[in-house]
């Protein structure tokens, strides 16, 4: 079975081919062979992101396709990086070569002749003495780095070992330790799989900026960590909601609520917007924790510290900074006068997580908080977001003001989808949604849950939906009721048709099911219907339990119908 990491490398890779074809071909000399495309598209995407990584920056596109160096004599090695401003006397380089398959199970190791090549590649490149026979490609940022080298620059390499597998063998290990009494501490070795790719193209830049304090404050250390506690304008969280938006908020369990309906924000709102009331919001509101991995300000200083934090997280108030940001919109600088308590927490760098989830939850207590919302950070959640992103669709992991458009499902329309469709327990996924967060979540949510089994569900119920909300004038009696039922049934349509097993829906026959679904879903759902409404004669007679719309909405609530169907 394909993992999912490798599934969703595997739909970059399609998009990437795509976007590049007219590039591959003009600049690398591919052309219709498909398994060079895709070996140079999969050797693109980890130069971006580890890249990205690596130097803290990003790449165009232009500058990725010139480090790509696939082709005849290259060493074996697909892509060749280098800084052009040595540091310390040391000129960093990365070196990368990408193996991949096509085969997505994940179970091929990277290959010993893959980590031998690249040996041999390092012993020889970076000798300016040494004559090598290279492509063309390569040539001009060989001799360019070697040019660095005559003058005295050290190379310090990384080697990326890159494929959509697993990490190579003991006996390539073995050839790495050896090469390392020749290289020394100038050659990292990296592995770079499907997993540790998913996790990079997820990371988002740290946040590190300032926070201006008003007034005395004060920092106590315990138990390895530091808390500063003191209070700070609202025209501050205003500025740094403006300048990162949500990433300012991705440990908060919360995206923000809006001011409509709200009665907390509107509360907030209505003493910003009351000159007399703003001296007094620093004592109407419970105040904003922040964590950090580092705080520093000059102690020296009597008070009004300039406190500089590097991963900067606001993990309780998000509310009160959201509101605030519109309230600036509305009224200006004379927000300024409002105050709010701060809390910053330093957390150690190795911190796992766990501490920074305990606080976001324990803190957030003036919004009530959905299960939803703190299930967002679950690995699960972003690796399927990711999935689903992929295929052209938005999934919203969190509570939002905004409308959800036609492109995107949120995260509990997906629980409820897949729940009713591919779990088949549609009485479930109506009648105890507010457990689809809870004790059903891991029923859902399972770790091979990809992102295209999740949005066929939602467009399987939304069919089904729609048919519910705009009946046909011959719609059975049981409509109301069964949407939840139907789909199901379609979700077994579908996959019949296709001839494939769930387990083998994913994203290379994504668009195939889709199709299917498009075609024929006025003929599944009057399949359904007839399906459900044979299941339910037997349930009803005219005289002893006669068919009453109490009674067919009580039997949807049950499970003995659900086995009805199955069988």
């Amino acid at each position: 079975m394909a993992s999912l990491a490798a599934q969703i490398i595997d739909q970059r890779i399609n998009g990437i081919v795509e976007r590049q074809a007219d590039s591959f071909a003009a600049e690398l000399g591919l052309g219709a062979d498909e398994l060079r495309r895709r070996s140079a598209a999969f050797t693109f995407l980890v130069a971006r992101t580890v890249l990205l990584e690596l130097a803290n920056g990003d790449l165009t596109d232009d500058e990725v396709l010139d480090g790509i160096v696939d082709g005849s004599s290259d060493f074996g090695v697909d892509a060749l990086f280098f800084s052009d401003e040595p540091d310390n006397g040391a000129i960093p380089i990365v070196l990368i070569q990408g193996k991949y398959r096509r085969n997505l199970d994940g179970a091929a190791a990277f290959p010993e002749n893959g980590i031998a090549g690249m040996i041999d590649a390092i012993g020889a490149l970076f000798d300016p003495g040494r004559q090598v026979t290279v492509n063309e490609r390569w040539r001009h940022r060989v001799e360019e780095i070697r040019s660095f080298v005559a003058d005295g620059a050290i190379p310090a390499v990384t080697a990326i070992a890159a494929n959509n597998g697993t990490r190579w063998t003991s006996q390539a290990q073995q050839r790495i330790d050896n090469a390392a009494r020749d290289f020394g501490n100038q050659v990292e070795w990296r592995h770079v799989g499907p997993g540790e790719l998913l996790d990079l193209l997820q990371k988002q830049a740290p946040v590190n900026d300032r926070l201006q304090l008003v007034g005395l404050a004060t920092v106590e250390e315990f138990q390895f960590r530091r808390v500063l506690i003191g209070r700070c304008s609202v025209g501050e969280l205003a500025r740094l909601a403006d300048q990162y938006g949500n990433r300012l908020f991705e440990r908060n369990i919360r995206r923000y609520l809006g001011l409509a309906g709200n009665r907390v924000n509107e509360a907030l709102a209505a003493t910003l917007r009351e000159p007399e009331q703003r001296p007094n919001f620093y004592f109407y509101n419970n105040g904003v924790t922040l964590t950090c991995s580092q705080f520093r300000h000059n102690a020296l200083q009597h008070g009004s510290w300039q406190v500089q934090m590097d991963d900067l997280q606001i993990v309780n108030g998000g509310q009160t900074a959201r509101t605030v940001q519109r309230m600036t919109e509305e009224i200006g600088s004379e927000i300024d006068s409002a105050e709010v308590l701060v809390r910053i927490y330093e957390l150690p760098p190795d911190d796992d997580g766990a501490l920074v989830d305990a606080i976001t939850f324990a803190t957030n207590s003036q919004n009530p908080v959905d299960l939803r919302d703190l299930k967002a950070n679950d690995p699960r959640q972003r690796t399927l977001a990711v999935s689903i992103r992929e295929l052209g669709y938005a999934y919203r992991l969190k509570r939002s003001e905004q409308a959800v458009s036609s492109g995107e499902f949120t995260s509990a329309t997906v629980a409820e989808a897949v729940l009713a469709v591919w779990r088949q327990r549609p009485h479930q996924a109506r009648f105890r949604m507010r457990e689809h967060f809870g004790v059903l979540y891991d029923t859902i949510f399972t770790h091979d849950l990809n992102g295209a089994q999740a949005v066929i569900a939602a467009l399987v119920l939304r069919q089904a939906e729609n048919r519910r909300r705009r009946p046909p004038p011959d719609a059975p009696d049981f409509l109301p009721y069964g949407s939840r039922f139907a789909a199901m049934l379609v979700g077994r349509y579908v996959l019949e048709d296709m001839g494939v097993a769930l387990c083998r829906l994913d994203h290379r026959n994504f668009i195939e099911a889709k199709e299917w679904l498009e075609r024929q879903a006025e003929h599944y759902l009057r399949r359904a219907e007839e399906e459900i409404g044979v299941a339910l004669d037997p349930l009803f007679d005219n005289r002893r339990r006669p068919r009453t719309l109490q009674r067919l909405s009580a039997t949807f609530r049950r499970a003995d119908l659900v086995d009805m169907l199955r069988t």
